[in-house]
């Protein structure tokens, strides 16, 4: 067995790091966890191709109240924000409002800085929106020190809350990926080629030629800037919540950063802060979903090396067996993850023993209960 290939454990398979991650399996074990998800806004995002998530900038404005609504509320007649058509597949919140559901999950929703605000239930942190990476001037500082400290008293409160369990910490937050690696470019790390997208192939170009322009000072391009200058020059509102949440709950409970190389760059951003702000990080791992780990547009793996390597876990739950084409598309590389699914898919194994079968009824009864629900396929 290579030093990358899963050794499963049902359907969860361990990446990097697995003497903390299957320690971390085995402590939460049997537990009932808390959904979490942060949403936020990067001007970023209305550039044209920059991601799939929403097929018009448009629609890429409404993504994030739109999955915030369905996660909350599930499928309505007339949803305040319908959920925007993709290039194919189903948005990810149709994964992880299966899973919420199913195992009667808490769930939090924080507006960290949205265009517009969520629907349904929800903090308002009085965040702000990123200006486009490219801009070099994503957030005020003022804003990212605001953001961060809100995410220590929440990670403070909701860490005692469920003290024994564990949070999933999910986001949404559209062109996320590229304010990822432009925070993790700033900080020097040579991360170019290697990113997720939520495209099927990842548009490497576009994002490194944004990066380059909000980094640009004259001629030369800025490396080695620390936490907070980065995320004030080209990062997203979401990030600097997250890192105080997470920093502040691992004092007392677990958590799942839920996600693909978003969470790379938090988690990052996390061992730099690490000897001004203490964290428990044996409670802290990354979990996503086999397809972000498989994805041969980017390099998840060998980027997870690139930087400090985080304990990395992955559902090994699949489509191949659904009846859907929205489902099965998923295979093909689409859509791939997102609002922390794969980390509520590694809680359904987790906390009730939730198999391939069952898993798989909860997607397609979520799907099924939609408004003009598509017809399944016939399967060979």
């Amino acid at each position: 067995m290579s030093p990358e290939s899963p050794r499963p454990h049902g359907l969860i398979a361990h990446h990097t790091n697995r003497a903390i991650s299957q320690k971390w399996q085995h402590q939460y074990q049997g537990q009932r966890p808390c959904y979490v998800c942060v949403l936020g806004f990067t001007e970023t995002a209305l550039i044209p191709g920059i991601s799939a998530a929403g097929n018009t900038p448009e629609a890429r404005l409404k993504t994030a109240v739109a999955d915030a609504e369905f996660i909350y509320d599930g499928p309505t007649a007339a949803p305040q924000y319908p959920l925007p058509p993709l290039r194919a597949g189903v948005s990810p919140a149709l994964l992880t409002r299966a899973m919420v559901t199913g195992l009667n999950l808490p769930i939090y929703l924080f507006n960290a800085g949205l265009p517009l605000p969520p629907s349904v239930p929800h903090v308002d942190l009085h965040g702000a929106m990123a200006r486009c990476v490219s801009s070099g001037q994503a957030l005020d500082p003022k804003t990212v020190e605001q953001l961060f400290k809100a995410g220590l008293q929440w990670g403070e409160t909701l860490g005692r809350r469920f003290a024994g369990s564990y949070l999933i910490v999910g986001e949404c937050v559209v062109a996320g990926t590229t304010t990822a690696q432009a925070v993790l470019t700033a900080l020097g790390f040579d991360v170019a080629g290697l990113m997720g997208s939520s495209h099927p192939t990842c548009n490497h170009k576009q994002k490194a030629a944004l990066i380059k322009t909000g980094l640009m000072s004259g001629s030369e391009v800025r490396h080695g800037m620390d936490v907070w200058a980065a995320i004030a020059a080209v990062g997203d509102p979401m990030q600097p919540f997250v890192i105080g949440m997470t920093l502040a709950a691992s004092h007392h409970s677990g958590v799942l950063l839920a996600g693909g190389s978003q969470m790379l760059a938090i988690y990052t951003m996390l061992q730099q802060l690490g000897t001004q702000y203490p964290w428990h990080s044996n409670n802290v791992v990354i979990g996503t979903t086999q397809w972000i780990v498989q994805d041969e547009t980017s390099q998840f793996l060998k980027l997870a090396h690139t930087i400090p390597t985080p304990p990395i876990m992955s559902s090994r739950f699949s489509f191949k067996a659904s009846h859907y084409p929205q489902f099965t598309i998923f295979e093909q590389g689409y859509v791939k993850e997102g609002v922390g699914a794969g980390g509520c898919l590694i809680a359904g194994h987790l906390y009730q023993n939730w198999q391939q079968e069952k898993t798989l009824q909860a997607m397609e009864a979520i799907l099924e209960s939609c408004p003009n629900s598509p017809e399944p396929s016939e399967k060979s």
